[in-house]
């Protein structure tokens, strides 16, 4: 009895340890100037299996003066950026703790990146890769996991 008890528990908080180096949860984006919290944004598997992160809430003490996303190109021009899908896509590469293949979108100038997702530090931050082209051609956020 015991043996199966021990062996359950040790199952149970390897699939805890699995599921936070998941890009899955709800995130704190750090804003690249001030370096202070700038919204959190809850990343979710899709049923096709692609991820999909929508901004919850803006968490800047001077709220954006445009509140919709103006510079978009597609189906979310004019949408409000509080409920936007900013991931769309990518999945996880060959067993490995990275998720490639999506895209991100930033609601301030409205261009969409291609997207590389990296768990670092257990799985309580996330690099968050945004580039054109090649991987080397971007620039990378460390977002905070908040659950």
């Amino acid at each position: 009895m015991i043996k199966t008890a021990l062996t359950l528990s040790i199952g149970l908080l390897s699939l805890a340890a699995h599921a936070q180096m998941s890009p899955v949860g709800l995130w704190r984006s750090i804003d690249d100037e001030s370096k202070q919290p700038k919204a959190e944004i809850r990343i979710s598997q899709t049923a096709a299996g692609g991820l999909s992160g929508v901004v919850e809430r803006s968490l800047l003490t001077t709220p954006s003066t445009e509140p919709n996303c103006n510079l978009c190109t597609d189906d979310r021009k004019d949408k409000p950026k509080i409920g936007m899908e900013i991931i769309r896509g990518g999945q996880q590469s060959d067993g490995k703790a990275v998720w490639e293949g999506g895209k991100i979108l930033d609601p301030e100038n409205g261009k969409n990146y291609s997207l590389r997702l990296t768990p670092i530090d257990g799985g309580k931050k996330l690099e968050v890769r945004g580039y054109i082209g090649a991987p080397i051609l971007g620039r990378t956020q460390t977002w905070i996991r908040v659950q």
